[in-house]
């Protein structure tokens, strides 16, 4: 039966990009995921970074149940209580002050697709200003605004939509400054360069608290306070992007709670459902009525669903029962000291970065130059894989060779250190392969 499955995957599915596996999935619990030979994968980046409480964990269950006895769907404009029940828990115990409305929808782009329309319709302007190796999503407002990925041959993106360099400490865009020296002046160069472009008709900045699908960096919490002076100078809205580090991820309830910085706008997704597609854009009072005022839409077939808003509510509660946002920073240091003493190991991890339990590291041919090590990512990464440790490695080209690690924020010390047992096999053995070619050559 597998066999016959997996010929129907290769002619009947369509290939949507990314990393693909030979084998099929079949279940999944906690931070296992089994596949169709019945082997269990340690799985590192919870999903698709969703799967913040762990795969399948009975509270998500017993929501899901429970909705299967109420409701799973209703006619958009019929608001569930389950849906009025979590806009109340976000607003009151998750988001920053004044952020309090809230529409829920399905995915992450649809979450910035809204924070857009919002703020092209609240300031009546159209400039968007995004950062380097950002990801916001692939639909059409939200992918014109993601440079971490493809962006070529899907026709004209949306006018008005600017660039400035991303903040990379590892790898900075100018040399011979320190890295908050580096932030701020592509911040300054950014600006500037925005400024002289700038018809005239500012919208909104849209970031990532932490760059994720760029490399997983940090900005300097004095990068994202001087984006927020520089928003508010322009007349711009100021969005952020927390799919990844909303809700706990991170060792925080939200990036805007580390940085110390509240957007007019907050998109979330991955983290809020769990593993089911759940997504919601949360604003002011001010600019929700000012948009409803001149006519704001977004009214889908599955905005303010009942079976993923009580799925929302189980992962919120469980987070809080479980003490999962503690267990971010605890679990997130267990495993840095982990890939830190692999560094001392192995010259070609370069750098390891990250916030709680979202981490990156970089691997380098040379410390020294820095120079991306994509094949041995590669290798590493397919040797990880068989010997049971799946991982998520950026091998764009112009980014560097980093592996961004997720587990769930339920995951043990054992499991942790059978991640890095098995990396540092897949490391040593990859390296190896690597060096012979070279050996004959020489």
């Amino acid at each position: 039966m597998e066999k016959t499955l997996r010929d129907a995957a290769r002619e009947y599915l369509v290939r949507y990009g990314g990393d693909t596996f030979p084998n099929l999935f079949t279940s999944a619990k906690g931070a296992i995921v089994r596949d169709d030979t019945g082997r269990e994968i340690l799985d590192f980046t919870s999903g698709q970074m969703c799967a913040t409480i762990g795969h399948n964990h009975p509270a998500i269950v017993a929501a899901v149940h429970r909705a299967g006895e109420t409701a799973f769907h209703f006619f958009s404009g019929m608001i569930p209580e389950t849906v009025a029940q979590l806009a109340a828990t976000v607003a009151r115990d998750w988001m920053p002050a004044g952020l309090t409305k809230s529409i829920f929808v399905n995915t992450g782009s649809e979450s910035n697709e809204i924070a857009l329309r919002m703020a092209k319709m609240h300031k009546s302007g159209f400039e968007i200003l995004a950062i380097g190796g950002s990801w916001h999503g692939v639909t059409s407002g939200a992918g014109s605004v993601s440079y971490a990925s493809d962006r070529k041959g899907y026709g004209v993106p949306p006018a008005g939509v600017f660039v400035m360099p991303e903040p990379n400490a590892y790898r900075p865009y100018i040399a011979g400054m320190d890295a908050e020296q580096s932030a701020l002046a592509c911040l300054d160069i950014g600006l500037k360069m925005f400024d002289m472009a700038s018809a005239g008709r500012p919208a909104a900045i849209i970031v990532e608290p932490v760059i994720s699908a760029g490399g997983v960096l940090v900005p300097p919490k004095s990068y994202m306070q001087a984006l927020r002076r520089a928003a508010d100078a322009r007349g711009m809205l100021l969005i952020f992007d927390e799919a990844q580090t909303a809700f706990g991820r991170i060792g925080y309830r939200s990036g805007s709670e580390y940085f110390g910085v509240t957007p007019d706008i907050m998109s979330v997704s991955k983290t809020l459902g769990g593993g089911l597609p759940l997504a919601a854009a949360i604003t002011t009072p001010a600019i929700e009525q000012d948009v409803h005022e001149k006519g704001f839409t977004f009214y889908t077939s599955h905005v303010s669903d009942p079976l993923p808003a009580t799925v929302g509510l189980a992962v919120l509660e469980t987070i809080e029962r479980e003490q999962l946002i503690e267990r971010a920073r605890t679990q997130g240091d267990y495993l840095r000291r982990g890939l830190l003493e692999l560094q001392q190991r192995h010259e070609a991890i370069g750098d390891v970065r990250g916030l709680g339990l979202l981490l990156g590291v970089e691997l380098v041919r040379d410390r020294e130059t820095r120079q991306p090590f994509h094949e041995l990512g590669a290798l590493t990464t397919q040797r990880c894989f068989e010997l049971g440790l799946s991982m998520n490695i950026r091998r764009r080209p112009e980014r560097g060779s980093v592996w961004r690690i997720a587990p769930p924020l339920t995951v043990s010390n054992a499991e942790i250190d059978r991640a890095i047992a098995i990396l540092d096999q897949a490391l040593t053995e990859s390296l190896e392969k690597v060096a012979k070619p070279a050996a004959r050559a020489a």
